[in-house]
């Protein structure tokens, strides 16, 4: 009779030799693409860079299942090497059971109810990346994928950058940017100033002026007050300080209420302060979004914001949880803040400004304005940047000029009709082909 142990370490080996390399390749069918979902599935580029990073993973996993079976197959198989480099099989396969799970559950949802609102997102995002293409070509390289929204339970709407290394892949570098969007929130097109934010992290990332952008503004802000830890502090929010400013010049006066909408809050979250925190309190967040609608020209903006938020706040500012100084020389240093990151060239801009390569004028909010009353009348016009269908949402909706549920119908419709003929994203035909 065979030795007891060597039975069960043979039947463990072959459990997990099974298992590994079953994870190596998505396709369409796979994740449940339907043929009338194939307008708003992710494009066949998206796929294979997926299909790209699952294949690097798995040929970690065959070289550990390689070793495992070479000292399983030994004369006499050691059960203290066996379960070792059993162990190093199976770190192997979670992170191609990560990697695959995650592309799995952002394609899969293509094949929802929220397939259409989803392919809108992404066809929103690669206008984003196109005006700067326009306004700077060079500067963004054409074979870059564009973002992919996905849905997730979480209460804010967030991005990870193409490259980042992502916790939930044990350090896997993502292929692609994703988008993350709240569910409720994918349907309501006049609330996706917070999706404008988000794709400007992806943009900054891209334009690769992450570094430039943190130690020019933390030199400002030093030469303003001459104090080290509000140098830090205002270094800190850069990040997110660019993604609301770029999201200003992606979709004007109406990116700044979107934002004002979700900052809203009572003033006992809003007056806080977190010493650590990468954005900047809420409060002080709203006033550098007026600050650059007035430095870009929209002055009656500018002055509802900041005065609408004074009279949601200002009476409770005594009793405010930030720090005195800060809050003391704010009315100082935003404008140089605002100067400092949107109007002041940079080498990672081929010596441009950001309102250079992102250019947003009077005519563009005009040319909004008008687009409201069109999406009233159930049509977007054809030309119309779809970067711009969230200020014109947002306007028909302030004005009253449909009701909210006419609006996400007409321009969710027109925006997934827009990525049905390939505007921002090559076909995914040739993937389910495949």
């Amino acid at each position: 009779m065979a030795d007891a142990l060597q039975q069960f370490l043979r039947a463990k080996v072959q459990n997990v030799t099974f298992r590994a390399g079953r994870l190596s390749r998505l396709t369409p069918r796979d994740v449940g693409i339907r043929p009338q979902d194939v307008p708003f599935a992710p494009s066949a580029a998206h796929f294979a860079a997926a299909n790209t990073r699952l294949q690097e993973i798995d040929r970690g996993v065959r070289r550990a299942l390689a070793s495992l079976t070479q000292a399983i197959n030994g004369s006499e198989p050691r059960s203290r090497e066996v379960l070792a480099r059993t162990a190093l099989l199976e770190r192997e396969i979670d992170r191609a059971r990560r990697a695959f799970g995650l592309f799995f559950d952002v394609f899969s949802q293509r094949g929802t109810r929220f397939a259409p609102a989803l392919a809108a997102c992404d066809v929103i995002a690669a206008d984003c990346f196109r005006v700067i293409r326009r306004a700077a070509p060079g500067l963004l390289g054409n074979s870059l994928l564009k973002p992919l929204a996905y849905l997730e339970h979480g209460f804010s709407p967030a991005t990870f950058r193409r490259g980042v290394l992502l916790r939930r892949l044990l350090g896997e570098r993502n292929p692609f940017p994703l988008i993350r969007v709240p569910y409720e929130r994918v349907e309501a097109p006049w609330g996706m100033g917070v999706i404008l934010h988000e794709i400007g992290h992806s943009l900054q990332a891209d334009l690769n002026v992450w570094q430039e952008t943190e130690v020019a503004l933390q030199r400002r802000v030093l030469g303003i007050t001459g104090d080290p830890w509000l140098t830090r502090l205002w270094g800190r929010w850069h990040k997110e300080i660019f993604a609301d400013l770029i999201a200003c010049l992606l979709g004007g006066p109406a990116s700044v209420q979107s934002m004002k909408d979700f900052l809203a809050y009572p003033p006992a979250r809003v007056l806080t302060f977190h010493p650590l925190s990468v954005h900047p309190t809420p409060y002080l967040r709203v006033l550098i979004q007026a600050e650059m609608l007035r430095r870009m020209g929209f002055l009656e903006q500018a002055r509802d914001v900041r005065d609408n938020w004074y009279r949601l706040y200002r009476e409770y500012l005594p009793a405010a949880r930030i720090p005195a100084r800060l809050l003391e020389t704010a009315a100082r240093v935003i404008p140089h803040v605002v100067d400092e990151v949107a109007f002041q060239t940079r080498r990672g801009l081929a010596q441009a400004a950001l309102v250079d390569v992102v250019p947003f004028h009077a005519e563009d909010q005009e040319r909004i304005r008008r687009a409201a009353e069109s999406i009233a009348r159930g049509k977007v016009p054809e030309q119309l940047p779809p970067r711009f269908t969230v200020g014109a949402s947002r306007e028909a909706l302030a004005r009253r000029l449909a009701s909210p549920e006419h609006i996400s119908r007409t321009v969710l419709n027109h925006l997934a009709g827009l990525g049905s003929r390939g505007v921002g994203a090559p076909s995914v035909s040739a993937a389910m082909a495949a």
